[in-house]
């Protein structure tokens, strides 16, 4: 696979209509898609999701579409807001519908923080890890004023930072497609055995 095919679905979860979670994801998705990736942006404020309910939320109309999108993407963006030290409700609640999906792909946070953010960074690794997949070793974060004023980004850190991200968002996203692709196509053991379809 090259990055021409690469697959990204970039999740904003931040309900703030002027959301600075919202413009860096925007932005990464943008240098992305100049890169010749496909990048599909999900924002769950302008698409929400009913709280999760193991009973009853496999069986909407919302969570197949939303499914179909999950399922094609080959690395997910996450981009949330610090809340108290933790991931927002909204970006919680679409990682407990879709936990089964994210297994073997790269999961690449972003988070907005007036302190570094690290406990939501950790906790964006934790659910990468309980959900089997993949988490770049450092995330994007930013703050209000400081990175991020009146819409536009202002630092030249960030910039710096987005520059990064996008390039390893690319690279180890391709090689990582790559071998869950064989993966789920092979016959050899491994953690991604128990999702090869039955033939």
């Amino acid at each position: 696979m090259t990055n021409d095919g690469l697959k990204i679905l970039a999740v904003i979860g931040s309900p703030r209509e002027k959301s600075v979670t919202r413009i860096v994801v925007n932005e990464a998705a943008a240098k992305l898609r100049a890169a010749g990736c496909e990048v599909d942006v999900l924002d769950l404020a302008r698409t929400p999701l009913a709280a999760y309910n193991p009973d009853t939320s496999y069986s909407t109309p919302a969570f197949a579409a939303l499914q179909v999108r999950v399922n094609q993407a080959d690395v997910l963006i996450l981009g949330s807001p610090d809340y108290h030290g933790g991931i927002s409700s909204m970006l919680k609640n679409f990682l407990d519908h879709f936990w089964t999906e994210l297994s073997g792909k790269l999961i690449a946070p972003v988070v907005a923080s007036h302190e570094k953010g690290l406990t939501v960074v950790d906790q964006l690794r934790t659910v990468s890890r309980q959900c089997y997949a993949w988490a770049l070793p450092y995330a994007v974060t930013l703050a209000e004023n400081h990175d991020v004023r009146d819409g536009q980004i202002v630092s030249d850190t960030l910039r710096a930072r987005l520059e990064m991200f996008v390039r390893d968002v690319r690279v180890y996203g391709a090689l990582l497609a790559r071998q869950r692709a064989a993966d789920l196509a092979g016959t050899e053991p491994g953690f991604l055995e128990r999702a090869r379809k039955t033939k």
